[in-house]
């Protein structure tokens, strides 16, 4: 949106001055510091989820770390740049080199070396005025709260950008380059637009209605009471005296603030400057001229048709362009006491008939008066209304002589208003808001002037006799066939018919000034328009316009359009449902529009690092866009710092329920849900040439673990049942990452020294919670003992798997070394020694073994008949290298798949067996296993724990022992799940069972051949491990099972390192027997 500053009104900016001062004496005074009148609005004052210092006293480690980095980094940063630490936080820093779509644009048309010169300047600048963002938010989370109703929250919404207008344009004594002074002019009159569209939604929609006090009706009535009535009842006159009202508001304001700014303002002139000094004087020197009057009474210049003296017409001429500015501000009193200090009373008696009575047709006027007999008294001797439509007739005939003898177009105008006569006031209405409050009041006025002649019965048929005659008799309004008692036949065809109508006359090019058609295309203004149109249908529609999407943006979540505009069109919806809501006829459109307006602020304050303040606004969007919304914003932020990442949760957590509600509003659980889905599902990958794409494939599990951290921190305590909150956020942080738990050991079982990340940061991640945890046992229900057991079996599994690198990393760098120390040499037997002892540990369980647990889902009847395993994996050559996948391969692996079983279970367990390319990754497989759910297997407890038939199949392809297949190929998971399906394939719960045994059937064997190879690297050395014979045992025992999870090839090496074992201890016995 451009803004011309130049058709702007005058009185917006108190530093324009027109010709006229030079012939104006102000009253000089001294102003305060600019600093001391405007400074920015203190939002910290306000209650904001984020201050700027800190969100809540957090209690997570990570988090506090975080912090205490960042005073840390903040110190040195401030200590080397000589300047004190910015209380604003990091979130304006970083936002201050994003620049508004509207600033682009004139910095475009400035040149290139200028534009470098003052970049870093300029880019500081574009965030002024910021802090209304942060502190609207903080005035609607207040109305949410029912601490302000809505039509309380206009009002200070209108202040708030008053106030930021006037920080940004006079709160600095700093001078500007010319094109950083035309921005902050701009950005505050863009400001100021706002304040005034606010003003006018407060004024139509958020007022009441005064009704007429019973104390002030008075018998006989009289022509004001009556006009007030007929206000307050007619719904046309109603909204006419509103927009006045609002159009002199924004005027008085104006005034206000010029007056602040310079210390003077119009109107303050010496005493006696109306006198005609310079007449009075030349008058007495040469006596008297042709052309000059002779006397200096008020009516000698049209009694002798004769003038004033140049400088003292122009004098006039200025005070009375400042008696317009003040009736112009709805302030008639201060209009007629500038006319008596200028030495003119008969002025102030021309604009305040009938004893200085305000007869403005409002409740507030006729307050004001009070009961006042004055006029009652005129009506009863002269007749209703008679002395009301004499005066303004006179004042129609004095302004129509005035402007046959060209006068002063001020002193027409002024006569005009009184009369309504719209064709004398449009040339001095030289901006929108006098144009159209020039017609607004007119066409008031002469619907009060209409309603007062048909009230009596011997009016109104006179009246409409005159309504019959001809257009031309009418036009000739102020011939002899139209006296006083004729009112308002004079001035009724320059009136409006309608809103619609007086709105098109603001566009006529022909009727008003071309700054006032110009105004009319401005943002605002078209604002302004529908809002008195009351079309909020289409009031939406332009809004959205002006801020949509590009068509070819492929980028839904970047924001476009002026930031101011989609902050005042988020917060006009949401003022509009809450104020509205059962009024609105289209109540679809605001809805579904507004949800696109409400969901592009919010995406917006996302791009400007305002995580902290989106909640107040999503909570406002329905439920699928508001869990859309969060879910794109955890994942662009999910690699962010712990502190961003909270700021996001703790949106979340305090303004949406946490479980489901209702599906018009987003729920935290369903966010995370699809968080945590979504990071699970295989994404469009593009691979690096240069690095190993089965690396790369392995590296992804850290993108899955990273998702759990939204689950891991800690609630703010002023959420309801926090407790309950508490145990379920643990619940599902356990229940995800068991999954993960399960998919990651799958994929690490090369023996090589790098640790499995993703496994690692899971377990970091969950420490803090599972602390707490320890410390408040009351919140350790049964839901969360279950899968805290299985998680606990991971984490001492991973225990095992870190020793056992670790002895790995050990013995790689020894075997580099030709002479190794005995110290290093030490260290290898005492990380050889922890790693046998872990693992035995594990292994020898006997009350709870590993990872064998009662299912949750016991099915005995055949509800679900069938059992399926869908897994996506990469295939991988014995050397690590990735196999990627054609049909030949699939074909291949299919049939090697079936074969790991025979024909009878094939046949009897209907086994189904399907391999595909992914379709999102060329380089992964999608392998698809079904078969019948039969007693032992799908039907009752599962008391074998080996996952049955469909995880024995799977097991044969992870650990690479196909026999119809490539020797050595495995298969590296990105992706498996078990389901219990129906007959016509549906997918109905989930049959844990079966993952858990194929993570047996994987880790314990390779837990076993591990440890096996540590006892042999222990012999070698000289260390005979003291229960090598017990893990012997332990694999060969019934009881526990081991051996039916072992393949062919994994017996095949235990025996192989069982063989080396002996041999070494052979050799270790002869050498101790023969020393």
């Amino acid at each position: 949106m451009e803004m011309d500053m130049d058709t702007s009104p005058s009185y917006f900016d108190p530093e324009v001055l027109t010709v006229r001062d030079q012939f104006r004496r102000y009253g000089k005074r001294h102003s305060p510091s600019p600093h001391e009148e405007f400074s920015s609005p203190n939002v910290s004052e306000n209650r904001l989820l984020y201050d700027g210092h800190s969100i809540h006293s957090p209690t997570n480690t990570a988090l506090l770390l975080e912090n205490i980095k960042e005073e840390v980094d903040n110190f040195h940063t401030d200590l080397y740049q000589g300047t004190p630490a910015n209380p604003l936080s990091a979130s304006k820093r970083v936002g201050a080199g994003i620049m508004d779509g509207d600033d682009e644009a004139l910095f475009r048309r400035v040149e290139s070396q200028s534009l470098k010169a003052c970049k870093i300047e300029n880019d500081e600048l574009a965030e002024t005025g910021d802090t209304t963002f942060a502190l609207f938010a903080s005035l609607f989370d207040s109305a949410l709260q029912g601490l302000m109703p809505i039509p309380d929250l206009i009002l200070r919404l209108e202040e708030s950008c008053r106030d930021v207008s006037q920080s940004i344009r006079y709160g600095s004594d700093i001078r500007h380059r010319v094109v950083e002074d035309k921005l902050m002019r701009q950005k505050a009159q863009i400001l100021l637009g706002e304040a005034a569209s606010w003003s006018l939604l407060w004024n139509l929609y958020g007022k009441a209605t005064e009704e007429v006090p019973e104390e002030l009706i008075m018998s006989p009535s009289t022509s004001h009471l009556e006009a007030c009535q007929f206000v307050v009842n007619d719904h046309t006159a109603q909204l006419c005296l509103r927009i006045v009202v609002w159009l002199e508001e924004l005027a008085s304001k104006s005034l206000d603030l010029e007056r602040k700014v310079r210390g003077s303002h119009v109107g303050t002139y010496l005493p006696n400057a109306g006198v005609w000094h310079h007449t009075q004087r030349y008058l007495k020197k040469t006596g008297s001229a042709v052309d000059t009057v002779r006397h200096l009474d008020f009516d000698a210049p049209t009694r002798e048709h004769a003038r004033l003296l140049p400088d003292d017409n122009k004098q006039d001429e200025s005070l009375l362009e400042d008696v317009w500015i003040l009736i112009r501000a709805g302030r008639i009193e201060e209009a007629c006491d500038l006319c008596r200090s200028a030495g003119q009373p008969w002025r102030a008696a021309t604009l305040c008939p009938f004893s200085g009575m305000d007869m403005f047709p409002s409740v507030e006027a006729l307050i004001k008066n009070g009961k006042n007999r004055t006029l009652q008294a005129i009506e009863l001797e002269s007749g209703f209304g008679h002395q009301l439509r004499l005066w303004k007739w006179a004042s129609y005939c004095a302004s129509e002589k005035i402007a046959e003898q060209d006068g002063g177009k001020h002193e027409v105008a002024v006569f005009a208003n009184q009369c309504s006569n719209l064709n004398r006031i449009l040339p001095v209405c030289t901006d929108w808001e006098s144009a159209c409050w020039a017609m607004a009041k007119s066409w008031l006025d002469v619907q009060v002037d209409l309603e007062l002649a048909q009230s009596k019965p011997g009016l109104a048929e006179r009246f409409r006799s005159r309504l019959d005659e001809s257009p031309e008799t009418m036009q000739n309004g102020c011939q002899a066939s139209f006296g006083p008692e004729d009112w308002p036949l004079h001035v009724l065809k320059q009136q409006p018919r309608d809103l619609s109508a007086l709105l098109q006359k603001l566009h006529s090019g022909e009727m008003v000034h071309e700054a006032v058609v110009r105004g009319c295309k401005e943002q605002h203004r078209q604002i302004q328009m529908n809002l008195m149109k009351g079309d909020i249908s289409h009031l939406l529609d332009i809004i959205w316009s002006w801020i949509a999407p590009l068509e070819d943006d492929q980028s839904n979540f970047r924001p476009h359009g002026d930031p101011h505009m989609i902050k005042f069109g988020a917060h006009v919806v949401l003022v509009l449902r809450y104020m509205l809501a059962d009024e609105i006829k289209d109540r679809e459109k605001l809805s579904n529009v507004g949800d696109l307006i409400l969901h592009m602020y919010s995406m917006f304050l996302f791009s400007k690092q305002h995580e902290e303040l989106v909640g107040i606004y999503a909570s406002q969007l329905a439920g699928h866009r508001c869990i859309e919304l969060f879910v794109h914003m955890m994942e662009l932020r999910m690699h962010s710092s712990v502190h961003v990442k909270y700021k996001i949760f703790l949106s979340a957590m305090e303004y949406l329920p946490f479980s489901h509600v209702d599906d018009s509003q987003g729920n935290f659980e369903d966010i995370v849900d699809r968080v945590l889905s979504r990071s699970r599902e295989i994404k469009l990958t593009k691979y690096d040439p240069s690095v190993d794409v089965a690396e790369q494939h392995r590296q992804q599990s850290l993108q899955k673990a990273i998702a759990i951290q939204w689950l891991c921190f800690t609630p703010p305590s002023t959420i309801k049942d926090v407790k309950d909150v508490t145990s379920k956020l643990l619940l599902r942080s356990l229940m995800h990452s068991n999954i993960l738990f399960r998919e990651f050991a799958l994929i690490a079982m090369w023996r090589v020294p790098a640790t499995p990340v993703g496994a690692h940061t899971l377990l970091s991640f969950l420490a803090e919670p599972l602390k707490q945890l320890s410390e408040n046992q009351d919140t350790l229900v049964d839901y969360v003992s279950e899968n805290l057991q299985e998680f606990q079996d991971w984490n001492e599994y991973y225990s095992c798997d870190a020793k056992y690198r670790n002895w790995l990393k050990f013995q790689v760098e020894n075997a580099e070394v030709t002479d190794l120390s005995e110290e290093e040499n030490q260290k290898a037997i005492v990380a050889a020694k922890e790693t046998l002892d872990s693992s035995l540990l594990l292994l020898l369980r006997k009350d709870n073994p590993w990872l064998t647990f009662l299912e949750d889902n016991v099915f005995e009847s055949e509800e679900y008949m069938f059992l399926e395993l869908h897994a996506t994996a990469m295939l991988c050559l014995p050397s690590g290298e990735c196999l990627r996948p054609d049909a030949t391969i699939c074909a291949a692996l299919m049939s090697a798949l079936y074969a790991s079983v025979t024909e009878e279970v094939v046949l009897d367990r209907q086994l189904m067996v399907n391999v595909s390319i992914s379709s999102r990754d060329s380089y992964c497989i999608e392998v698809v296993l079904r078969c019948l759910a039969t007693e032992g297997d799908g039907l009752g407890p599962h008391n074998a724990n080996d996952g049955g038939i469909l995880s024995a199949v799977a097991a044969a392809g992870f650990k690479g022992e196909l026999t119809r297949f490539q020797a050595g190929v495995t298969m590296d998971i990105s992706r498996l799940d078990a389901w219990y399906s129906s007959k016509e394939g549906s997918l109905e719960t989930p049959a844990t069972y079966i993952i858990r045994g194929l993570c047996r059937r994987c880790c314990i064997p390779e837990l076993v051949l591990r440890s096996m190879q540590v006892s042999v690297c222990l012999m070698e050395s000289g260390n005979p491990p003291e229960d090598h014979d017990e893990l012997i045992e332990l694999v060969a025992s019934d009881e526990t099972g081991f051996l039916s999870l072992f393949s062919q090839l994994q017996l095949q090496e235990f025996m192989l390192f069982e063989r080396e074992y002996r041999l070494s201890q052979l050799e270790l016995q002869e050498d101790l027997s023969s020393s």
